[in-house]
């Protein structure tokens, strides 16, 4: 993406260093920058703007701050830049498991924060992509167990083989436009309603 054409969002209570920030990001080709100074509302800014990545700087966070804008973060999945002036292990963790795609400390200079953003937008990817392989991964694992379970049914219900259960099954998918999963599904359904064999499974 162009820099022009990405939309960012800085979250910053202290007006003077959320200039710094985004003086950085206009020297960087930004145009798109939006300046937040308080957390109330900030879930409801991030949606009105809607913004391709968000940058934070907390100064000096309590615990109760780092946790609400954790929270935030864990609902808006965009990719996020936070810099605090002093951190810890336990919250520097706790950022990485909320979601924080780059956790900078006492690293706020102007010149860092485009390779900074940088680097937050390709962990975020990384990340997201990761995430989205595992769920693949996990539906795939579940569509064939409930694939099996119907197979053993018809087998028992119809006397049929492994290879004749699979294609009928795959035949009727074909011939009702539906994925082979969805008739699965039902057949596992019925059996249970019918309470034909397997179905306490």
């Amino acid at each position: 993406m162009e820099p022009s054409a990405l939309a960012i969002l800085i979250v910053d209570e202290n007006r003077a260093r959320a200039t710094i920030i985004e003086d950085g990001l206009r020297e960087a080709g930004h145009d798109r920058v939006h300046v937040v100074t308080g957390m109330q509302g900030l879930v409801r800014e991030i949606e009105a703007f809607a913004p391709d990545v968000i940058v934070v700087d907390l100064e000096n966070p309590n615990r109760d701050r780092l946790e609400a804008f954790f929270q935030v973060s864990r609902s808006v999945r965009r990719p996020i830049a936070m810099f605090v002036d002093r951190s810890d292990a336990a919250s520097m963790e706790a950022a990485i498991d909320a979601g924080v795609s780059a956790y900078v400390v006492d690293g706020l200079k102007k010149e860092r924060v485009k390779s900074i953003l940088d680097m937050a937008i390709l962990r975020f990817g990384a990340y997201s992509r990761l995430t989205r392989e595992l769920d693949e991964a996990r539906t795939e694992l579940a569509d064939r167990k409930v694939i099996e379970k119907a197979k053993g049914l018809m087998m028992r219900m119809r006397g049929l083989s492994e290879e004749e259960a699979y294609r009928l099954m795959r035949q009727t998918a074909m011939n009702e436009k539906k994925k082979l999963v969805e008739i699965a599904r039902s057949v596992v359904t019925a059996a249970a309603l019918l309470g034909g064999p397997g179905d306490a499974r």
